[in-house]
């Protein structure tokens, strides 16, 4: 029988000083560890953005903004009943219909369209920066709610019905589900409010 082999380790842990060679395999191993968990943690939240708004802080108004409104305060009863008629819908990263699956942003989006006719982008940090904020004391049904799920802002939402409960699309057990505001989960993680409605 031959002897086995010795083994030799890799020139970056003999070297007392690693070379350029080195420093690059270990920093395209971080890179692409990070890239790893950023992937994973949207998977979580179950939304297909994790890009923050440009200049729309959680709560403050800009001067001269435009924002998305509905045309009657009707609309966001209806929005709720459309939320409410798709829970158990099944889940998928980037899905924007309840034949396909839906994630948070597209199940957002695809029930406004359904109610009012016009678009909302497909992007959660977008639909934030184009909806005007509220207080989290002045959710009413109807109202979008956000979430820091991947230690940034907005890369989660769900659409308030009342009584501190939030329909939303996680992938976790891969359904359109009913939540709590004060969740373990997601009391820590709420990020904000937004509105359709115009304000009084």
């Amino acid at each position: 029988m031959n002897p086995a082999s010795p083994i030799h380790p890799p020139a970056c842990a003999l070297a007392a000083a690693p070379d350029d060679r080195c420093q690059q395999r270990r920093s395209h191993r971080a890179s692409t560890a990070a890239a790893a968990t950023l992937a994973l943690a949207a998977l979580v939240s179950g939304c297909s953005t994790v890009t923050p708004p440009r200049g729309a802080a959680a709560g403050v108004e800009s001067a001269g903004r435009s924002y998305f409104i509905l045309d009657s305060d009707a609309q966001t009863q209806e929005i709720v009943l459309y939320a409410l008629g798709l829970l158990d819908t099944g889940y998928r990263f980037g899905g924007r219909n309840p034949e396909a699956g839906l994630d948070c942003s597209g199940m957002v989006a695809y029930i406004v369209e359904q109610v009012s006719g016009r678009r909302l982008p497909h992007n959660a940090a977008q639909i934030a920066e184009r909806t005007r904020p509220i207080a989290a004391g002045e959710l009413q049904p109807g109202d979008l709610v956000f979430f820091n799920t991947m230690q940034r802002s907005y890369s989660h939402m769900g659409i308030y019905i009342g009584d501190g409960r939030f329909v939303h699309a996680p992938s976790s057990r891969g359904s359109v589900r009913v939540e709590r505001l004060d969740s373990r989960y997601f009391k820590p993680r709420f990020d904000g409010a937004r509105t359709l409605l115009a304000a009084n």
